[in-house]
């Protein structure tokens, strides 16, 4: 293994947004949180079951928006109509409860701006110091924006995000497809890279890819849960792959 605690025949790095660079996981989860429960109160009345951290974790974490309400609501027995993209937010289809989801999301961030964690930064640094080539790979649409508020952008050499894979036809996560353009995008063979994910999807998406090594991030307490997802190593900072200590990210 090297000092970066990767094997030595790693090239790439592709690394998760939420919750693996940024503390927004559980942004993403109080705002679907919010979307959800106001459309399950509104149709269920005194049947109404709440939309908890569990489902959160099994149903939507680390998905596209919209593949998240459909797997979701599925759990639930439910089926919307798709609707269209332009649905107004909060609208009874797919792509409405999506909008409503994005637009909590967007008004939780401006509330409370974006914080980086900062055993990820320096590790990303370290990576590319070492030579290896970096990635960030989101199912987000907001992608760019969150790494631009970090002042993090710069650190990759390609982005695959929700906006890159819409325009490219990529299915999301747990399908491998955008872990596999990122690595192409680098010119590395998905063996030769590395992934960085917190989601049991992203997980998934890793051991489908048969990438060299996959590292889930546990922030939550589930690491029993990453491994069987596919994971190599279990890690709650990735400060712990190399050694050392989480400290200040130095921006």
């Amino acid at each position: 293994m090297t000092d970066l605690g990767l094997p030595e025949n790693i090239l790439a790095c592709l690394f998760d947004l939420d919750g693996v660079i940024t503390r927004t996981a559980a942004v993403h989860a109080a705002a679907w949180k919010q979307a959800f429960d106001t459309f399950l109160r509104e149709r269920d009345g005194t049947d109404f079951r709440p939309f908890t951290d569990a489902d959160y974790a099994e149903y939507v974490d680390g998905r596209p928006r919209s593949d998240g309400v459909r797997v979701f609501l599925a759990s639930r027995g439910l089926d919307l109509p798709e609707g269209a993209p332009d649905d107004p937010p909060g609208a009874a289809t797919v792509h409405g409860l999506a909008r409503r989801k994005n637009e909590l999301f967007l008004e939780r961030i401006r509330a409370g701006g974006v914080e980086a964690y900062d055993g990820t930064l320096r590790y990303i640094r370290a990576a590319r110091a070492d030579g290896l080539r970096t990635a960030v790979v989101s199912a987000s649409a907001n992608c760019r924006d969150v790494l631009r508020a970090i002042d993090a952008e710069r650190l990759f050499d390609t982005r695959v995000d929700g906006v890159v894979a819409a325009g490219r036809g990529l299915p999301g996560k747990p399908r491998p497809d955008t872990f596999l353009a990122a690595a192409g995008d680098l010119g590395v063979p998905p063996g030769r890279a590395a992934v960085f994910e917190d989601a049991l999807a992203g997980m998934d998406a890793g051991r489908a890819g048969r990438f060299g090594y996959v590292v889930g991030v546990d922030r939550v307490g589930r690491p029993d849960a990453l491994y069987a997802h596919g994971a190599d190593r279990v890690v709650t900072d990735l400060a712990e792959l190399t050694g050392k200590p989480a400290g200040p990210a130095g921006r």
